[in-house]
């Protein structure tokens, strides 16, 4: 038998995601990403005696941002504790996180797998400081530290331990950064450590309720990875489970190169940190009207866009997923509507001249050098007649690109691209390719109605596709009777 379908894999994540404040938790220290070791650093970042920690009020906006999009109950009394561990790069020797007052509670992320649609849960998402990062290949005999990273505002997001297979941990992290990027309260940019995941698995049999002991995969630094951790460690345990062997409640790491997990120790519990409640912050209350602000301040989120996409703007399923996988790219998308109804025509320009552009050149939608206006006007260059779409993707759409400042029209005319759609125009150079093409006709007139598609393309070629393939049929048809 196999062990997937005797036991059932249990897991939760946690996920820490870097706010997008400009400075730290509890201090002015900048968090800007990729400066020189120990320059964004100040004496509460290293805990001189005497200094002080002041709160971030950007951070605790983002934190209930995020928890009103999750859904979440807000925590209107809030503190800080100190959580009492040996951090080598966190100064203070301890980190200053919540513990019994996450300022979200509850809620849950949405997920679609080929399992279909359901809600994941979440326990809480709290605020903490970062540490900072311990480097070990710059020096053969010593660890050397940069703190710029140290008290970096995170929420950590806690689901509970709902998934039940790598697939929907990879499309919950998904969905997470999706969500946070909507926002904009985190760039979600695994690659640079500003969201990271830890994963909680365990392993029972199918059919029993009681959990196993589990273990905890750290530090998890992109969605593949934390896919196949889950899959590496499940099969791990199932392995010691079914050799008879006890499973030890321990947190390890994963070996991106050849996909397997190391212990790094055993687990610690909760009561192992020791919180207190932090005394040089003061609790802080969160009124209705704070929260009610920043509710306003939540824009459309991908689910709703997804849903008016396919009723109003009558578009398939696949596309209203494609266009709202960044919230730039369906602000531009809904900005282009303004200036056409050819929903379908603006989707399929998104997803293929635009989306083209942006991959090949590795920038965002924000760095597209056309407006939302001029791609609406080549929309309508296409649908008035003017210029063929092939001739308008191919060539105009290209100098368009070379010349932003131009309108797609009067570009068009100066460049000799509008498209013919004058009988007395085409009529000559359908003439000379049925001359020249005289046995297909005399095949065409004998049954072989397919080769119509051959005139049409041999017209296109000697216009240089100006001509107005509608047209073009429409005289063929009439001189092929």
């Amino acid at each position: 038998m196999e062990w997937s379908e005797k036991y059932e894999i249990v897991i939760g994540l946690e996920v820490h995601a870097q706010l997008l404040t400009e400075s730290k938790l509890f201090c002015g220290d900048s968090i800007a990403f990729g400066a020189a070791p120990n320059t964004h650093v100040s004496p509460i970042t290293l805990a001189h005696p005497g200094s002080l920690p002041k709160m971030n009020r950007k951070a605790i906006e983002y934190a209930v941002k995020l928890g009103l999009a999750c859904q979440c109950e807000i925590e209107q009394k809030n503190y800080f504790a100190r959580k009492n561990y040996f951090y080598p790069d966190l100064p203070k020797g301890y980190q200053i996180s919540q513990h019994t007052t996450p300022i979200c509670k509850n809620g849950h992320v949405t997920i679609k797998t080929t399992s279909g649609t359901r809600d994941i849960r979440l326990n809480r998402i709290h605020m903490e400081e970062d540490a900072g990062k311990s480097i070990h290949d710059v020096d053969p005999y010593n660890t050397a530290v940069d703190y710029n990273r140290a008290g970096t505002p995170l929420v950590e997001i806690v689901t509970e331990p709902d998934l039940r297979s790598s697939e929907e941990a990879f499309a919950y992290v998904t969905e997470l950064r999706k969500l946070v990027r909507y926002l904009e309260v985190c760039d979600g940019n695994m690659e640079e450590g500003s969201m990271r995941c830890d994963a909680n698995i365990s392993v029972r049999l199918k059919g029993t309720e009681k959990l196993g002991t589990k273990v905890e995969v750290k530090n998890l630094n992109s969605i593949r990875n934390v896919k196949r951790a889950i899959d590496f460690e499940a099969e791990r345990l199932m392995g010691l489970l079914e050799a008879g062997e006890p499973i030890r409640q321990q947190t390890r790491s994963f070996d991106a190169g050849n996909g397997t997990t190391f212990a790094i120790r055993d687990k610690e519990d909760a009561e192992d940190y020791r919180y207190f409640a932090d005394p040089d912050l003061p609790p802080f209350d969160l009124e209705d009207a704070f929260i009610e602000d920043i509710r306003r301040m939540i824009p459309a989120l991908p689910a709703e866009r997804i849903q008016q996409y396919m009723t109003e703007y009558q578009l398939p399923e696949y596309d209203a997923h494609v266009i709202t996988e960044e919230r730039g790219t369906a602000d531009y998308f809904e900005t282009i509507l303004q200036h056409t109804k050819n929903y379908k025509a603006a989707s399929n320009w998104m997803q293929g001249p635009v989306k083209t552009w942006l991959n090949e050149n590795s920038q965002p939608i924000e760095a597209f050098p056309l407006t939302p206006a001029q791609v609406a006007a080549l929309i309508q260059c296409v649908d008035s007649g003017k210029v063929s779409f092939s001739i308008a993707s191919a060539k105009l759409f290209q100098l368009l690109l070379q010349h932003p400042e131009e309108q797609p029209l009067a570009l068009a005319e100066k460049n000799n691209l509008i498209q013919q759609s004058d009988a007395a125009d085409l009529e000559p150079v359908i003439d000379a390719v049925l001359e020249k093409l005289a046995a297909k006709v005399a095949e065409y007139k004998k049954g072989k109605k397919g080769l119509l598609a051959l005139f049409v393309g041999e017209v296109m070629k000697q216009t240089k596709g100006k001509a107005d393939p509608k047209k073009t049929n429409e005289i063929l048809l009439k001189k092929l009777q």
